[in-house]
């Protein structure tokens, strides 16, 4: 009887499954049918209105359907790469940044931001127009040749900010707490779990860092709106942009206007009648034209290795750094005899350090053959620090987080939650230390000691390699150390990176390194599509994206606690980590 109802289960569940799949062909089909050409009418204006979160780099293929069960995400390489071949379209009259809740990370606007100065040389015009600004969107709308705000629209301009979650009162309570090891004064990643208040040591470097990146801001609004950087300061203090009318006369804006009243703004700057259309494309739109829009060329490549997200040991894809496939396009781009020069864009809190390390060799190899030159984004702390350290030339953004050079290992123990419900756990072994560790035990005084000899070894074997890749003393390097974390700015004042700057910045580098005058760009990883990602996770909830769903059912603030804790649980093995989750308002 069983039998039978496994089998008639089975046929079930496989109709079911078939019948999806049908379904989701027939929506393949009727995409692929509806796509549209699209192309760019005279005297046009680029809409650079980006709506959804931005990565370095997502891989899609052009004209994947299956995007549409995933949460998009925009490549921050196509952004900028569209604004570069905008620069070039004679159909194209100029840009109007409208309405942007920018979800990307400082060194991304700033990417942005410089992409949209050098647009500025061509004698094109940028606008900006916003129902409200974030402070993040302002700095982005900056760099406009007038900046333009709804009447009863909202601005926030106040300095930065940071957040950092304390979990100590809820171990206490639940009996749920993390055993904690680690190295480095400053390797405040755990310190939420073994404090209720923030230390000095991190208190200091949250500060510091703070300071050097609003004052990069700062010093980028004052230049292109002709104000003083005191002034801009004083009005962060006074909340002097917190009305239109304020932020106006504070000179924060040009105009408080409607956005019909906007367009015709833009029609003027076209120089077009009022009367006549306004012709506008998207940067979505825009983009699908600019990928098939080669700048430069030449037999020689330049590969590019996007390297985003947390380190874990595994495959690795769009959002976490795993050996095999980095290590994958890693050899790729080295045995490819037409490439002449790897650059390796990093953007990454760090994680795992024995991935890390992974990583780390399989470009020490590569350097043997072609120059490496690495270029950093909004983040390349601790693991992802590592992996950069032995590149010929390494460049940051100013306001890029990096350092963080120092290890931790976090383990759960429930041993309190466990006495207080009823459970008790025996363990028998074979030898003395074949029960190194119970989840429902404390922690052994020799089981710690266990743990902290790693931790060392691997702080010293972190040490070594910052030592022998910035060419520094290992008592420099440790002074350096100790979980620091530095802004672009101080990395470079430090000799933590070589040079300041963005990724076009390391590519014309590499190029120089490998003796080229004209080139083409090969980028890596080659992610799986979205269609085989679906049939891969087909039959879970992830098809629809569970986590996408998660955060719209609890909300953001929520969805970030969540998130948190989630990743400290997921954490295996000895950690070179981001010191803090930084969360920057």
């Amino acid at each position: 009887m069983n039998f039978l109802r496994n089998l008639l289960a089975a046929i079930i569940g496989t109709l079911i499954a078939f019948g999806i799949m049908f379904f989701m062909f027939m929506i393949f089909i009727s995409l692929i049918n509806t796509e549209e050409t699209v192309t760019v009418k005279k005297n046009s204006v680029l809409e650079l209105q980006m709506k959804y979160p931005i990565n370095d780099y997502t891989g899609n293929k052009e004209g994947d359907p299956f995007d549409v069960l995933f949460e998009k995400a925009q490549g921050l390489d196509e952004i900028l790469h569209a604004i570069k071949v905008a620069k070039e379209d004679n159909d194209i009259k100029g840009i109007s940044i409208n309405n942007n809740y920018i979800s990307a990370g400082i060194s991304s606007t700033q990417a942005i931001r410089n992409a949209l100065t050098d647009f500025k040389e061509s004698g094109k015009f940028i606008y900006a127009f916003g129902d409200f600004y974030m402070q993040k969107d302002y700095y982005l709308a900056s760099v406009a040749d007038s900046i333009f705000l709804n009447p009863v629209g909202a601005m926030d301009f106040k300095g930065l900010a940071a957040e950092v979650l304390f979990f100590k009162d809820l171990q206490d309570k639940t009996g749920v707490k993390m055993e904690v090891v680690r190295h480095g004064k400053y390797k405040s990643a755990v310190e939420p779990f073994l404090s209720n208040e923030m230390s000095e040591e991190n208190r200091t470097q949250i500060k510091e860092l703070l300071n050097s990146i609003w004052n990069t801001i700062v010093s980028e609004i004052a230049l292109d709106r002709s104000m003083s950087e005191e002034n801009i300061n004083i009005i962060a203090d006074t909340l002097g942009g917190r009305k239109p009318e304020y932020a106006k006369a504070s000179g924060l804006l040009d105009d408080v206007i409607y956005y019909d009243e906007y367009k015709k703004r833009l029609k003027q700057a076209i120089g077009i009648s009022a009367d006549d259309k306004l012709n506008t494309i998207s940067l979505e739109d825009y983009t699908k034209i600019s990928r098939k829009k080669k700048l430069g060329g030449g037999k020689d490549k330049i590969a590019i290795i996007f390297a985003q997200g947390e380190i874990l040991y595994g495959e690795g894809g769009p959002n976490y750094i795993g050996q095999g496939i980095i290590n994958k396009a890693i050899i790729k781009a080295r045995d490819d005899k037409s490439v002449k020069a790897i650059v390796l864009r990093v953007n990454s809190p760090g994680g795992s350090a024995l991935t890390s390390d992974i990583i780390w060799r399989e470009l020490e190899m590569a350097k043997e053959k072609k120059p490496i030159v690495v270029s950093m984004g909004d983040v390349a702390a601790s693991g992802g620090y590592y992996i950069s350290v032995g590149a010929d030339k390494i460049y940051a953004e100013p306001t890029t987080i990096t350092g963080s050079i120092g290890v931790f290992g976090t383990i759960p123990n429930i041993n309190e939650l466990a006495a207080n419900i009823g459970i008790n756990a025996e363990q028998v072994g074979t030898n003395k230390n074949s029960v190194d560790y119970s989840f429902f035990e404390p922690m052994s005084d020799e089981f710690r000691a266990f743990v902290k000899e790693g931790i060392e070894t691997t702080y010293q074997t972190f040490l070594s390699k910052v030592s022998e890749g910035r060419n520094i003393t290992m008592a420099r390097a440790d002074s350096l150390a100790q979980g620091r974390v530095w802004s672009g700015t101080e990395a470079k004042e430090l000799g933590l990176v070589d040079e300041l700057g963005g990724l076009e910045d390391a590519i014309e580098e590499a190029a120089v390194l490998a003796n080229l005058d004209s080139y083409s760009i090969r980028k890596y990883p080659k992610y799986k599509t979205s269609f085989e990602r679906f049939m891969e996770d087909f039959g879970g909830a992830s098809i629809l994206n569970k986590e996408q769903i998660i955060r719209k059912e609890i909300g953001d603030e929520i969805y970030g606690l969540y998130r948190e804790v989630k990743s400290v649980m997921e954490q295996k093995g000895i950690q070179a980590r981001l010191p803090f989750t930084l969360t920057i308002k």
